[in-house]
C-alpha cells in the first residue's frame, strides 16, 4: 500500500485498487478516526462519481455537519470517469468534448478547495495504470493522502491468509493455504468467509488441507458468482483473475457463460418490471430471488446498464455461444475475449 506523507489533518483521501476488500477496510478505518459512529452515520454522504455534476458536488461538500465537527463525503468512480477512453486498435484516444472539459474543470476547482468541515474520500476500484491516466488524479494527488490496493497474489496472498486465520484465533498449515489459493484466488471477501467457517469447523486445532476440501467445497461456486459480479461491475482485473482461477480448477466455459448470461437476464428483467411500475418486493418474487442481498445487488447492477448497452451485451453473449458451438474458438479463449469486452466501460 502506497501512502503519501501524512499531514496533521487530511481532508482529501484517494483510495484506489482492485482489492476492494482491503480498500473497504481502509475506508472503515478513516470513518473510525473521524469520531462518533452514531453522529458519522448522519454526516456521511455516498455519491456516484460517474453521475455527479459540479453543482451537486458543491451542495454536498458545503453542507455543514449536523451536531458534529466533521462530515464525510465518499465519491465512487470519479477518477475513472475522466480517464481518456481509447478506441480499438491503434486509433487515437477519444478527445473529451468541451462540455466534459468544462465539467472536469469545475469539479477539480471544487475538489481543490474542500471546506475544513468536510473530509472527502475518492474511491475507485481501478488499477494504478488506469488511475494515473486520470487528469483529476494528476492534479489532486499532491494534496491528498493516496492509498493503493492492488490484488493480492503469490506470497502476499498466502501471508494474508495466515494472518487472517490468526485474527480468527486459528493456525493453518501450508498445504491448506495452497488449496485455498487454488480454490478462491484473490477474492478476499470469499476468502475471509471460508477462513471463518474453517475456524469454527476445526474448533481450535490447526486447519489442514483435508479441512479445506470438506468445508470449502462450495467455494468455487462462490467464485463463479464473484466473477460474474466483477464482469458486470467493470472490474476487469478481478474478473480476469477469477476467470483464470476457475478455468484452472476445471470449471466448464459453457457453465460460466450460462452464469454470466443468467445475471444479465435478471438485470434486463429488473429494468423491464421497474419500467412497468412494479414494487421491489413484487419484482423479487417474480424473479425468484430468495436473498434480499442478492436482489439488492441485482437492482444496483441494473442501474449501471441502459437498455442499449444490455442489447449490446446480448449480442456479445450470443456471438460467444455460437463461436464455442461452431468451433470457431476454443471455449476458454472465447470466454476470455468476452470477459475482456464486457469489462470495458462504455463511452458516454
Amino acid at each position: 500500500m502506497d501512502i503519501n506523507h501524512e499531514r496533521e489533518e487530511d481532508l482529501l483521501y484517494i483510495l484506489s485498487g482492485q482489492d476492494d476488500f482491503s480498500l473497504n477496510e481502509s475506508l472503515e478505518g478513516i470513518k473510525r478516526g473521524i469520531g462518533s459512529e452514531v453522529l458519522l452515520t448522519a454526516n456521511t454522504t455516498v455519491i456516484d462519481g460517474q453521475q455527479i455534476t459540479a453543482e451537486q458536488l458543491r451542495n454536498v461538500i458545503e453542507t455543514a455537519p449536523f451536531l458534529a465537527e466533521k462530515r464525510l463525503v465518499i465519491i465512487k468512480g470519479l477518477l475513472e470517469r475522466f480517464v481518456p477512453k481509447g478506441k480499438s486498435g491503434r486509433q487515437k484516444k477519444a478527445t473529451p468534448s468541451v462540455k466534459q472539459q468544462d465539467e472536469q474543470g469545475l469539479l477539480l476547482s471544487l475538489l481543490s478547495s474542500i471546506p475544513a468541515s468536510t473530509i472527502l474520500a475518492l474511491v475507485d476500484v481501478i488499477d494504478d495504470k488506469t488511475r494515473n491516466k486520470s487528469p483529476l488524479f494528476k492534479e489532486l494527488s499532491a494534496g491528498a493522502e493516496v492509498r493503493t490496493f492492488p490484488l493480492l497474489k503469490g506470497t502476499g496472498l498466502r501471508q494474508w491468509i495466515r494472518e487472517q486465520a490468526g485474527k480468527e484465533g486459528a493456525e493453518i498449515s501450508p498445504p491448506a493455504v495452497e488449496l485455498l489459493v487454488r480454490l478462491i484466488g484473490s477474492n478476499l471477501w470469499i476468502m475471509q468467509n471460508e477462513i471463518r467457517k474453517l475456524t469454527l469447523f476445526t474448533s481450535g486445532r490447526r486447519i489442514e488441507e483435508d479441512d479445506v476440501s470438506r468445508v470449502a467445497s462450495h467455494a468455487q461456486e462462490a467464485s463463479v458468482f464473484a466473477m460474474v459480479d466483477a464482469v458486470i461491475e467493470f472490474k476487469a482485473g478481478l474478473a480476469e483473475e477469477l476467470l483464470e482461477q476457475l478455468l484452472e480448477n476445471g470449471a466448464a466455459p459453457t457453465h460460466l457463460l450460462f452464469m454470466i448470461s443468467r445475471q444479465f437476464r435478471m438485470i434486463a428483467r429488473v429494468k423491464e418490471l421497474k419500467k412497468q411500475g412494479e414494487a421491489d418486493r413484487e419484482i423479487q418474487t417474480k424473479l425468484g430471488i430468495a436473498s434480499d442481498f442478492a436482489f439488492r445487488k441485482t437492482v444496483e447492477q441494473s442501474n449501471r446498464y441502459p437498455l442499449g448497452r444490455i442489447k449490446e451485451v446480448y449480442h456479445g453473449l450470443l456471438a460467444t455461444d455460437l463461436a464455442i458451438k461452431t468451433g470457431k474458438y476454443h471455449g476458454e479463449l472465447a470466454l476470455n475475449i468476452l470477459v475482456a469486452e464486457l469489462c470495458q466501460q462504455p463511452q458516454r
